[in-house]
Parts: structure tokens; sequence; C-alpha cells
């Protein structure tokens, strides 16, 4: 499994389908990058499930910036995956983008007979839009092709949801049978309601909650804005943004510039034991994604999140988050900061309504969009890939 823009275990995603593999009797090794603080060994084991990281070099700018980054990750992953492929055979390589063009670490695959699966994270076109503005380009223009070569040189697809799935048959020519739906879904043995923890509300009456990434395209700027409109109305609440991304220093200016100081904290990254904390004592959790083409294709783990953990969900009226998040979630009309603090604001007025939304989305992940329906397509995405994959 190579993975670019996350360190494992940190995504989700992949560490899920990674254990649900490896359960399965498969053996799994991921190529990933270090993290910051966290993900740092070189080398390591976890759950009988070998990571091996490279050295991150990030995007220090623009958006050529990336060629820099994505160069750097290429080098180093093709040297790793000879390097695993020197102790095991190797019979499927997948690849979990951004960006799109992974599949140069292994270009040779199928002519050595092995099986590609392309785990569809984000649209990079639509992703290179929501950040840098723009639909043009020589930049965009090469994120369309890199797409397009990446789901041409995949044997199957993993699509989060039906939107990505129709991009991989309209967009990349891919057969019906060759994708496969494996949404995200929380783990319910740890992301579970729990007692609150009353010193996080810092003696107010509601607590707030933010938990996911922060970059450009994520909203927390919305948030913000939307916090201060609720600041001018009531001060009987406290916020706690979790998460850091490439916005975040941005995002704390922003706070403070709007005078939230004292009413907002940001807390960077938490590990799964203090961010179940932190939203089992939320009231209302916040998932702000702004409408554009990107996030009314994505579906949010944050959202998932959220709704795993009995918590009221105010979002923006996004296509992907209604059909996860159903009518556990109220819905602020698309980038109205205003419209999103009145939601927030009437779940805050109306605690029979926070319990039912709650109860709502727990048996929504727990049912319908639980992992055990995510699990099996993963496993007949991999068999499918199995059955074609060419003689060695």
């Amino acid at each position: 499994m190579l993975v670019e823009n996350a360190s494992a275990p940190t995504d989700r995603r992949v560490w899920k389908e990674a254990r649900s593999l490896t359960k399965a009797g498969y053996r799994v090794s991921i190529v990933s990058p270090t993290g910051d603080t966290r993900d740092t060994a070189a080398r390591e084991e976890l759950e009988g499930i070998a990571i091996r990281r490279y050295p991150f070099r990030t995007a220090p700018g623009g958006p050529w910036s990336y060629l820099v980054e994505f160069g750097n990750a290429l080098v180093y992953m093709r040297r790793l995956v000879r390097a695993i492929a020197r102790e095991n055979p190797v019979d499927i390589v997948h690849l979990c983008n951004p960006p799109d063009v992974l599949y140069l670490a292994v270009r040779n695959a199928h002519r050595a007979g092995i099986g590609v699966v392309f785990d569809h994270h984000d649209l990079v076109p639509e992703l290179f839009e929501a950040r840098f503005g723009k639909r043009e380009g020589p930049l965009y223009r090469a994120g369309e092709l890199a797409e397009r070569r990446t789901l041409a040189f995949a044997d199957v697809v993993l699509a989060p949801n039906e939107t990505f799935r129709r991009v991989a048959i309209e967009r990349g020519g891919k057969s019906p049978e060759d994708v496969f739906v494996v949404r995200m879904a929380p783990d319910l043995d740890k992301f579970r309601p729990v007692d609150v923890t009353p010193s996080l509300k810092r003696s107010k009456r509601f607590l707030l909650v933010y938990a996911g990434t922060m970059g450009a395209q994520d909203g927390v700027d919305h948030a913000l804005l939307a916090l201060r409109v609720l600041a001018d109305r009531r001060d009987d609440w406290h916020a706690v943004l979790a998460g850091d991304g490439d916005a975040a220093p941005a995002m704390r200016r922003l706070s403070t510039q709007l005078g939230l100081s004292g009413l907002v904290d940001f807390v960077g990254f938490l590990g799964d034991d203090e961010l179940v904390s932190l939203l089992g004592s939320a009231d209302v959790c916040l998932s702000p994604e702004p409408s554009n083409p990107l996030n009314e294709a994505s579906t949010m783990i944050k959202v998932v999140e959220y709704m795993g953990m009995g918590r009221p969900v105010v979002a923006f009226d996004l296509a992907e988050t209604r059909f996860s998040a159903g009518e556990a979630a109220l819905y602020a009309t698309a980038n109205d900061d205003t419209s999103f603090a009145d939601c927030v604001e009437r779940l805050l007025d109306d605690p029979e309504l926070r319990e039912r939304m709650g109860e709502l989305g727990r048996s929504r992940v727990a049912g319908p969009l639980s992992w055990t329906e995510s699990e099996t397509a993963l496993l007949a995405a991999y068999e499918r890939v199995l059955e074609r994959r060419r003689p060695r």
C-alpha cells in the first residue's frame, strides 16, 4: 500500500483497510511518509502490518512546489517497493491518492504480473481548484491527465462513495464491475459515547468541536466566522478545534483577528483516546466544508466519526455529507456563515433534538454505513484483482 499525503497508521482509511486485509490473511506492507511528531520510525511493525517510512518533504509554497514534494516521494517509494519485493514477492500494489502519480513508482507492475488497486481518496482536479481557485493552467491539465492514467493503470478502483464511483466510470472509463464502493466508517469499539469530561468545557455550558484536517478546502475559516456570529449572540459556549494541516497557522491568526481568543482553543492533532474524550464531551460537532465541486463529491471522515460518538452535526448542505449524515445533521445554506451559526444555536437550545440526532447518527454508522459493509466490498475488490492478475 502506497500513501503519500499522510503517515501510517495516522491515515485512518489506509489503516482500517490494512487491518481488514491482514485479518483476511493477506500479508500487508505500507509505504508512507513520516509524520511531524508521530509515526517517525523508518521501519516498524504494528498489528502484523509492516510499515516503511521515508522522510517527508512538504511542498513549501504554491502549486509548482508540489512537483518537488511528489518527486521526492516517488524516489523513496520506488526504492522501498523494491526492498519489500526482495523480501517477499508482491501480488498486489494498492495506490492511495493524492497525488495521482504514484503509479510511476510501480509502472512495471503489470509486466511483472502484479495486480493494481487504486484507492480514490480525493478528486485531484477538483482539489486543485479548491486550493488554488482555478480550473486552468498546465498543472490543472496535468492533474486531469494523471487522474486518467491512474484510473487506466488500475485493475480495480475503490471509491469512497457513489459520486466517486461515477467519476471512475464516466471520467475514467472503468467498467462498473471494476469499481467498488468502500465507504469510510469509524471503529465503533473506539468511537462510542463516553462520559463527559467537564474540564473540556472551560466552565461553559456547551462545548463545540471541530476535529479534522485543516487545509484550504476544509472550511475552518467558515467555522470561525460562524463562531464570531454566535459570540455576538451568546457567551455560554466554548469551542475546541482539533487537528492540523497547512492552513492551521492562518486559522489561528484568523481566530485572534476575530476576537475569539478565550472562546476558541486550537489543540493540534489528537490521538484516538484524547479525540474520543473530546468528542464525547461535545454538545455540537462542526463540519464546515464549503460548497465546491470537491466537497460536494467527498465523504467527510469527521462526520461519520461524530456520528459514531452519537454527536449531532452542523454542516453546509453538501450532497455526500447529506447522504452520510441524513437526519443526524442540521444543514446550513451553502457557504452562509450566519446560517451555520443559526443551526448551531438551534441545537444548543434544543437538548431533545441533540439527543435524537445523536442516536440517529450512531444507528446509521452501526448499520448501513458500517465498516462491515465496506470490508466486504474491499475483499471482493481484492478477489477480482487476483482473478484477473496476469500469470507471473
